[in-house]
């Protein structure tokens, strides 16, 4: 046993494990054997049947074998089911002298998972003769001997075990002595000369005799070595060693050339023959090479480190021979002390590269542990780190599995480096680190996601077709082709809206693209929704909601409302020579088809008959008298009044005033002749004039009161055809922003009529909505022209 414990190599484990153990199907090993020296490849057993498995389930099953030391032994052919020999097995360079010559192994399945124990038994055959250390072995034996006395001669070795060992020993034959075999307690056994008569020097003084050692094999061998003895004069008393045998306990750390004992033996002799020496006696190459002993003092001194781990005791002959060639034998059991001087030793057997995120428990690896020494200083604990989410299960004998404590997720770590820590519980405590990488592979667990929920962009009309307007990102947390994304426009939930004419998306870098020129005044902003897929299986996808806003740009000029430009003839507006300064004579109503600052409009009298006579007010298009009327002043004017807008650059338009002097509304609105008629002429229609001045005068004044009550009932029971107001607040500088349909600085009600005949249009004051105005616009009302027939009001 001792020596099996020295040659006994390294474990290693092999082995591929994917699923949880299984408990074992047999509590017996399997028990084979096979004779030393079978040539490789041999046939061993048939484990299909042994194991009560079915045929192929071997194979299925991704069996393999695994021996208990470093070297692999035994093969296994999963298809038939037959166990091999991997080498040929030498049982002496296996175990040593132990006769029972075992190696260990396990079988183990996979999915699921079983573990098989299993004894190979090496059998001896005879292939070692005994041998001994020397040719020739030397006796000096005193004549005065007596017969029966017992010579121990020097033992022979054999490797071989059982009957194939040493079984027994002859001498050639003489008359003097015989040899007797001697079994020893550890089995060995040794040869005896044993003396058959007396000796007399004189007569014989040495004898050459020839030693045989036989094994029991078939046929026997055998060694032999030469006896040389020579008879001594008389000494009649051999040392004795004080104490045997002696025992003693050596640490296996102790250093070299440490001493081990001293032993002690007297002669009761006197003289040469009292003097003692000392010495090993017959020892093996293994005693040699690891203690020393002083041939004088006795002391015995280590050569050699020892080593618990491969040889836990020794049993050392030691004699003392006194001066006259006596001696006397003694033992020493050295016994080795095992301290904690190894290390735990752990085996990868199985070890996943990989392991899916969102799995749910999954065996990542499968490790043996195994420490060399004995007792405490063997025992164990395996630990892993706290902050990981594996756990470490016990699962046949040192076999440990390394799992999942719960789903991984490899968006939040997607590599774990694990320290596996295997400490013994001897003293120091000695560890052994092992440290291993799992990666966490992805799974399109995550969907891709908006930088933003929501995109705002920004248009300026009138762009070029393809523009790029702006551009949607989305990320996705997973890797590989499952974060791989896609852009797409989704279906528009509004009909009326032409999307697929208006915009385009890259659909690999979720660019956004104009398709067609866009008309602020047509569309001003449109929303649609875009979508984000991922490439994994199934693929997963999100959605952002994008609005395109469409930017004004000033392509609308300034049009014109009031007075309307498009009659055969100009409306002309009636102003009384009694008039106010800052008398309201009209308003310019226009309006712009842009926005913002773009539709801010101004006003200015660009041309004017009489300069000075006429003001524009420049937010709100009023025109008004600039100073007091008089006589010399001309009766008729021609006003150009230009629109213009607030945009870069600006656009205007000009609308044309005609403005008509009058001493009062019951002035009948007459053309002024080009040329003065005649004075005698003028002198003989002046009777005529009056009286038709005075007809008309009357019948017109019965004709507006008519006409104003028929207004105020028609007003009461329909709206006006079209209403433009411009919202209150202040504007800045002389500007007024234009919302709808024109710029008022204040509310006003008017009506616009045009004569179907002369194609003038004259502007009526109706109500003013403030109160201070009604008597500014009180003696406003002008007469309505029979044929008017176009009427728009103004608010």
């Amino acid at each position: 046993m001792e020596k099996l414990e020295r040659i006994q190599p390294n474990r290693q484990v092999m082995v591929f494990i994917f699923m949880v153990f299984m408990p074992q199907g047999r509590t017996e090993p399997l028990r084979y054997f096979i004779q030393e020296e079978t040539e490789s490849c041999s046939f061993v057993a048939h484990l299909t049947k042994d194991l009560g498995l079915g045929t192929g389930e071997l194979a299925a099953r991704s069996a393999r074998v695994v021996s208990d030391d470093d070297k692999q032994h035994l093969l296994l052919d999963p298809q038939t089911g037959d166990l091999l020999l991997r080498e040929t097995l030498d049982r002496e360079e296996l175990c040593g002298p132990i006769e029972q010559c075992v190696l260990y192994f396990h079988v183990l399945l996979e999915m699921p998972v079983q573990i098989f124990q299993g004894e190979l038994w090496i059998q001896d055959i005879n292939d070692h003769s005994p041998a001994f250390t020397d040719g020739e072995v030397l006796l000096k034996i005193p004549e005065n001997s007596q017969p029966g006395t017992l010579f121990p001669l020097k033992v022979a070795q054999d490797l071989d075990v059982g009957s194939n060992g040493l079984q027994k020993y002859t001498i050639s034959p003489n008359s003097h002595f015989h040899i007797l075999t001697r079994n020893h307690s550890e089995g060995k056994k040794y040869p005896d000369l044993v003396q058959d008569k007396a000796l007399d020097r004189e007569e014989q003084p040495e004898f050459s005799l020839i030693l045989m050692a036989l094994d029991g094999g078939s046929p026997p061998r055998s060694g032999t070595i030469t006896v040389r003895i020579l008879i001594m004069d008389v000494n009649d008393n051999a040392p004795e060693f004080v104490h045997t045998p002696y025992e003693v306990q050596v640490l296996e750390n102790s250093p070299l050339d440490s001493p081990v004992l001293s032993v002690l033996a007297r002669d009761a002799d006197a003289g040469n023959f009292g003097s003692v020496s000392y010495g090993l006696f017959q020892p093996s190459d293994e005693i040699k090479q690891t203690f020393s002993i002083n041939e004088i003092t006795g002391e015995i001194r280590l050569r050699k480190k020892l080593d618990f781990e491969k040889i836990k005791s020794y049993h050392v002959e030691i004699e003392a021979i006194d001066g006259g060639g006596l001696s006397g034998k003694g033992t020493v059991f050295i016994e080795v002390v095992d301290v904690n001087d190894n290390a735990p030793e752990l085996t990868i057997s199985s070890l996943a590269s990989s392991i899916p995120e969102n799995a749910p428990e999954t065996v990542v690896s499968i490790f043996r542990v195994r420490d060399r020494d004995s007792g405490d200083n063997g025992k164990m604990t395996c630990s892993i780190p706290d902050n990981v989410p594996f756990i470490l299960k016990p699962t046949f004998k040192n076999f440990y599995t390394l799992v999942t404590e719960s789903p991984l997720d490899r968006e939040s770590r997607a590599e774990y480096n694990i320290t596996i820590t295997v400490t013994d519980m001897g003293t120091p405590r000695l560890k052994t680190e092992h440290a291993i990488t799992i990666l966490v592979s992805d799974v399109n667990d995550n969907a891709p996601a908006f930088c933003q929920m929501s995109y705002t962009l920004l248009v300026r009309e009138n762009n070029s077709p393809a523009l790029h307007i702006g551009s949607v990102s989305a990320t996705d947390r997973d890797s590989g082709t499952n974060a791989q994304i896609t852009y797409s426009l989704l279906p528009n939930q509004d009909p009326h809206l032409p999307l697929a004419s208006l915009v385009s998306i890259n659909a690999d870098n979720g660019q956004l693209f104009a398709l067609r020129a866009l008309d602020f005044e047509a569309l001003q902003a449109f929303e649609f929704r875009v979508g984000a897929t991922d490439q994994g299986s199934p693929a997963l996808s999100s959605q952002a909601l994008v609005r395109v806003v469409v930017l004004d740009d000033n392509d609308n000029s300034p049009f014109v409302l009031y007075p309307m430009q498009n009659a055969s003839a100009p409306c002309t507006e009636l102003v009384p020579r009694a008039a106010e300064q800052g008398y309201l004579v009209t308003k310019v109503v226009a309006v712009d088809g842009d926005s913002g600052q773009n539709a801010w409009l101004s006003y200015q009298l660009l041309k004017a008959t009489e300069p000075g006579l006429f003001g524009v007010w420049a937010h709100n298009g009023e025109v008004r008298t600039a100073r007091l009327l008089s006589e010399r002043d001309a009766a008729r004017h021609r006003l150009v009044v230009l629109v213009k807008d607030n945009g870069e650059p600006p656009l205007s338009a000009s609308v044309t005033l005609h403005v008509l002097l009058v001493d009062g509304f019951s002035q009948p609105y007459l053309p002024l002749p080009e040329v003065a008629p005649d004075r005698a002429q003028g002198d003989s229609l002046t009777v005529y004039l009056v009286i038709a001045l005075a007809s008309v005068s009357s019948l017109f004044l019965f004709s507006v009161l008519v006409f104003v009550a028929v207004r105020l009932c028609r007003r009461c029971r329909a709206a006006p055809l079209g209403v433009f107001s411009v919202p209150e607040g202040h504007l800045p500088g002389h500007l007024v922003d234009v919302s709808g349909t024109g710029t008022l600085s204040q509310s006003y009600q008017y009506e616009v009529c045009l004569a179907g005949d002369s194609g003038s249009g004259e502007f009526k004051f109706l109500k003013p909505i403030f109160p201070n105005l009604l008597v500014e616009h009180a003696g406003r009302e002008v007469k309505e022209n029979s044929n008017c027939r176009n009427s728009f009001v103004f608010s």
